[in-house]
């Protein structure tokens, strides 16, 4: 196995870090590799905001679902789909007929977005890194829009925590889904019954029939805890509040 895959297999997610600041040169390290991530058209249409304000990592560790390992994170990163820029520069421009911006350029941006923060996870892994992604920086849209300054056409697509592997640190990893079940050949297989029961079945031998959603399978127990979750009903509203400041995808 190359280096680069090595990097790649051997990356989890890290919620413990060891107590010491991510260098200023390790830094610029990831954000320049960052930079350097595909984008739509080269128009890099996100924005990295760098957190070390330990005010404002308390705050998000609150409203990203009161999840406390965020606070004492060394660095935060948050990646925002940033379609601002170029609206601005259309009209310094003098674009005629300007368009208001659409809910597909926000789906693009944040493609760009995600590009550049998994781009940001492999370099900072190569450096002894770990990251986090906290995908619960989709809710609470007015309050992070307001503690993070977030002009109309930019979303926060996703958040990263960083700091340094402890020591003596034992990384967990978990299995992902056979290949079989998740690439396609040429075109999209539904999967049947048969198949999704052979696909499930691991994930059903670990689960516990004791747990606080009175759920009698995996299933019961993934909606519960995540799809049908009141953070998940949160994520969706903040995303249509979002929406209005974008004109085209408000209807």
């Amino acid at each position: 196995m190359n280096p680069v895959l090595g990097v790649i297999h051997g990356r989890t997610s890290l919620r413990r870090y060891k107590d010491h600041p991510i260098s200023d040169q390790d830094l610029q390290t990831i954000l320049e590799a960052t930079l350097r991530a595909p984008t739509a058209g080269n128009m890099m249409l996100y924005s990295v905001l760098t957190i070390k304000d330990q005010t404002t990592k308390d705050t998000l560790s609150k409203t990203c679902d009161n999840q406390p390992f965020i606070a004492r994170a060394p660095l935060v990163l948050v990646f925002l789909a940033d379609y601002q820029r170029w609206f601005d520069y259309y009209r310094l421009s003098g674009v005629e007929d300007l368009r208001p911006p659409d809910v597909g350029d926000l789906f693009l941006a944040m493609d760009d977005a995600l590009i550049a923060a998994q781009t940001a996870v492999i370099a900072a892994e190569s450096l002894g890194i770990g990251t986090c992604y906290i995908g619960d920086i989709m809710e609470n849209y007015e309050t992070h829009r307001k503690l993070l300054g977030l002009p109309d056409y930019v979303f926060p697509a996703a958040m990263l925590t960083l700091g340094y592997y402890p020591p003596a640190y034992q990384p967990k990893f978990r299995e992902r889904f056979d290949q079989e079940y998740i690439v396609h050949s040429e075109s999209y297989r539904h999967l049947g019954d048969a198949d999704l029961a052979k696909m499930f079945a691991r994930l059903e031998e670990d689960f516990t029939p004791k747990n606080k959603f009175g759920a009698k399978n995996m299933g019961q127990f993934t909606y519960a805890r995540k799809t049908g979750s009141a953070f998940a009903q949160e994520m969706s509203r903040s995303i249509r509040a979002a929406l209005q400041n974008w004109p085209g995808g408000a209807d």
